[in-house]
Parts: structure tokens; sequence; C-alpha cells
């Protein structure tokens, strides 16, 4: 057999994934504040995009679709395409203002865009410069320096600042912030002991117990009955309050009391100083009740990116460039910016799809509550919609639904199914989560109800389930078991009387 090269011509298809085609994906899953930052990058890259004020976008550029309606027990210390863009151009007459980074064909945009005569406004706020709240460790040195005076003190009490985490305690250890500074190991825990004076109370403390004995000990009420409570902190998580009477050495009122006053004091003193950053959540979609009786489905004009891409600026450029490479850069510029306009319609016009079919499914939950929400999984929707059940993945990933009954993540809608006891429709995971907590905020002293009850008249309801899944359910939602309610409730039930 001879060996020799040839040639063959041979057909085959492929999936190509373009980088557009990867940004167009990764458009779909981004969060808002993902999404407002590559666009604030783009318009910072491509000098033909800018971002449109309210009042150039008209109304009903937002697509929109009009669907109908007929198709824990409490813890002890837990407190636009293509067109679009072209119909915006005509519209469009003003300039960018940019500072135009070094890359090829950037002299001759610089050189054709036009001058700025006016001076854009400052947004100088005089409240910008008002002293912010203190922190932790700036409101702990502030201590240091008006309690402490000696030097070397000073030194090893800063070291134990730095060592406080976010909620107050002092997690290092004692003996190695000794070792490491040069003193003796008494004297670092005597500086210790000075600084667990400082207000709030409870600070420097390195456990919970130590945490709240500070706290009674600053109100005069560390006695030997508290610090024995205290000590056995197990115990009240347990609430086993018979054999907390017997260690403490009170009566069941006086154990009530003790109880209440360990509830009124904070478990992490340090979490005062800490700055709130939490992110406003804006919804993608609003769901309201529309005159008919069905549901009115509108994307949120707030939370929709507002792009133009300035096509004047682009020919007046392209007509002033002399060089090749100059014409090629405001092509693709160009075409860039086309895409993205594109690409930010497209996936507006999935997440509507996307919650006007979840709105279509779910529609007995908006009308009546979460009683009669319905399993629902990702195929479901992928499958009425036509869309591949990854992209719908996607597009439910961090995507928000304003309704009638509070704002719920997409995610929210998908639920596992528990089937009918009588072979009837299945039940939603969600709702049967709901009917057992309802269950047992119903529940008397004399009557608590144990998983195997609860499972018995939820079988009765008609929901097939299991005691095991039932304690699933009650421990997912920080429920504590039949035997720690009833001691509570018997507790509280004393306590009113």
């Amino acid at each position: 057999m001879g060996l020799g090269a040839r040639l063959q011509l041979r057909q085959s298809q492929s999936l190509v994934m373009t980088p557009q085609l990867l940004q167009s994906i990764r458009l779909l899953q981004f969060t808002q504040l993902e999404l407002d930052k590559f666009i604030d990058e783009e318009i910072e890259r491509n000098p033909l995009l800018e971002r449109a004020e309210a009042d150039d976008t008209p109304d009903d550029e937002a697509p929109r679709a009009e669907p109908s309606a007929e198709d824990g027990v409490d813890e002890w210390f837990e407190a636009s395409d293509g067109a679009t863009s072209e119909r915006m151009a005509d519209q469009l007459d003003t300039s960018l203002e940019n500072v135009f980074p070094d890359e090829p064909g950037l002299a001759a945009l610089s050189s054709a865009a036009p001058s700025s005569t006016g001076a854009a406004d400052s947004g100088f706020d005089g409240f910008d410069f008002a002293p912010g709240k203190p922190d932790l460790r700036q409101h702990v040195r502030e201590q240091i320096a008006l309690s402490i005076r000696a030097p070397q003190d000073r030194i090893v009490a800063a070291e134990l600042a730095d060592a406080l985490d976010e909620d107050g305690y002092m997690r290092a250890d004692i003996a190695d912030i000794a070792e490491r500074l040069g003193v003796a190991s008494a004297d670092a825990g005597r500086v210790l002991g000075l600084c667990q004076r400082f207000d709030p109370a409870g600070l420097f403390a390195r456990d919970l117990a130590e945490c709240l004995a500070l706290q009674l000990a600053a109100r005069d009420r560390l006695d030997p009955a508290m610090a024995a409570m205290v000590a056995h902190l197990e115990l009240v998580a347990r609430r086993d309050f018979a054999t907390l009477k017997k260690l403490c050495g009170v009566d069941e009122a006086d154990l009530l009391d003790m109880l209440a006053e360990l509830r009124g004091l904070d478990p992490k003193p340090g979490l005062a100083f800490v700055v709130d950053t939490a992110e406003i959540i804006r919804p993608d979609v609003v769901v309201r009740a529309a005159p008919d009786g069905s549901w009115a489905i509108d994307l949120n004009p707030d939370a929709l990116p507002r792009i133009l891409v300035n096509q004047s600026y682009a020919a007046t450029v392209s007509r002033g460039a002399r060089q090749r490479e100059d014409r090629d850069f405001v092509s693709e510029c160009l075409q860039s910016a086309n895409w993205l306009v594109r690409s930010l319609d497209q996936r507006a016009r999935t997440i509507l799809k996307v919650a006007t079919e979840i709105v279509r499914q779910q529609d007995a939950f908006l009308a009546h509550g979460v009683r009669h929400l319905r399993p629902l999984n990702l195929k479901t929707v992928a499958d009425a919609i036509g869309m591949h059940e990854s992209t719908v993945s996607r597009v439910t990933s961090n995507k928000f639904m304003m309704t009638p009954r509070g704002v719920f993540e997409f995610r929210y809608f998908f639920t596992v199914a528990i089937a009918a006891s009588g072979g009837g429709d299945a039940h939603s995971s969600e709702a049967v989560r709901d009917r057992i907590r309802a269950l047992i905020d119903a529940e008397r002293p004399e009557n608590v109800l144990s998983d195997d009850a609860i499972m018995d008249i939820l079988k009765e309801d008609g929901i097939d389930i299991a005691r095991r899944t039932v304690a699933k359910y009650r421990e997912g939602m920080n429920l504590a078991s039949s035997v720690q309610r009833r001691r509570e409730k018997r507790a509280r039930a004393a306590l009113s009387a």
C-alpha cells in the first residue's frame, strides 16, 4: 500500500461563536448594574454612541404585551434595532464631547468634532463635603486616644482595634498579638479589658457569651443567675427551659424575664457602624391589572438603557477622513454601535416574552396568592415561546418583576411539583411551604403539630408529601421542631397569663 498526499473537498456544518454573538448571550444574563457598566464602557470606547435623555425616546418605543388572564420560629439573636438607530439619527443634531484615547483613526474624529460653546454642569454639591458617619475602627481609635494614656498601651490597643471584625468581635489570639508586639500576655490582656469598656458595650468580645456578658455588666445586670444563663446559651437555643431553671436557680416567671432581657441585647454591636450599601432593586418588568380583567405587562422604562447612534456625526467624520484606516475605524464604530442597539432591543423583547409566558402560567398566583402558585420549570416556558431552555435560564437570572403582590425574582415562579394524592393537578413546593407555615403559626400551646401530623393534614388536603419532606421544608424556613415549639409556646402562654 503506497503512501501519498492528496486533496479532498468536504462540506460540513458547524456553529461558529463570533465575539458579537458571545456578547449578545452575555447581555441576556447581565444584571442592571452590570448592564449599565457595560454600556458606559462601550460609550467611552465608541464615539458614535451616546445616552439618550428621557425626552429623546418616545414612550411607545418600549415593547408591550397584554396576555389574557384566561390563558422559622424567630431566632434568639438574629434580628432598539438598526431601523430604530436610523430613525433616531434624524432627530439628533447634538455633538459628542469626548476625550478620545490614542487609537488609529481618532485624529479624523477629533478634527471633525464640533467645538462646544457651553460649560457642562459640574454637578457640585456642598453636601459631598459633609463628614460621613465614622466606621468602627475610627470610632474605636477616638476612644483609645481619650481613654488610654500610656504609649505602649495605645500601641497594643491599636493592634487590637485592627483585629476587630465587622461584628465588633476580636477574633485574633491575644497571645499572638502580645508576642508580635513584644509585650507580656498579661499586659495585652489588661489592655483588652480596658477596650472592652468602650462604647457601645460588647465590643472587643471574643465570643457571643462574652459579648452578652459585657452588655449585661454595663447595665449592672450580670448577677449569678444571668451569668449562668449566658454560660449555657446552647440551652437557650434549644429552648430547654427546665434545665435552665435548675442551673439559674429561678422560677419560670423570672426565667421568662431573663430571656426577654437577653433578647434585648445586641449580639453584633459592630454592625451599627457598617455603612448600608444595600442595592435598590429596579424591576425589569411591571405587571398590573388591565381594565378588561387581563394583565398588562410592560418593560420598566427606568430599567431600559437609552442608547442612540449619532448617524449624522458618523457621516460628517467619514466625509472628512482622508486615510483608509480612518474610514475603516469609523465604519467599525458604526457597525459596533448598531449591533449594540439591536442587541439591547432583542434583550428587551426576550425578557418581555419570557415574562409574558410566566404571567400566563402563574395567573392564579397573581389573582389569588401564593397558595395558587403552579409548578413550573424552564423547559415548559422554553417550549411555549419557542426558545432554548438555556436562553430562558439566562433571561430569568437576576431579573425582577413588579406585580400587585410585590416584587419577585423571575426564578421565584419556577418551583418543584409535588404530586396530588387524589391524582389531580400537582402542587407547587412554594405553596406547600406556605401551607406548612400557616399550620405552624395557627398552633395552640396545647396542640403543637408534629411533622407526622402536618403530613396527615396535607394529605387530607390532597397533597401527597412525605414526612421527611415536611421536615426539610420546615427546617428550610427556620421553624423549630415540635418539641422546641411546644416549650416556647407554653412559656409565652404562662407569661401572658
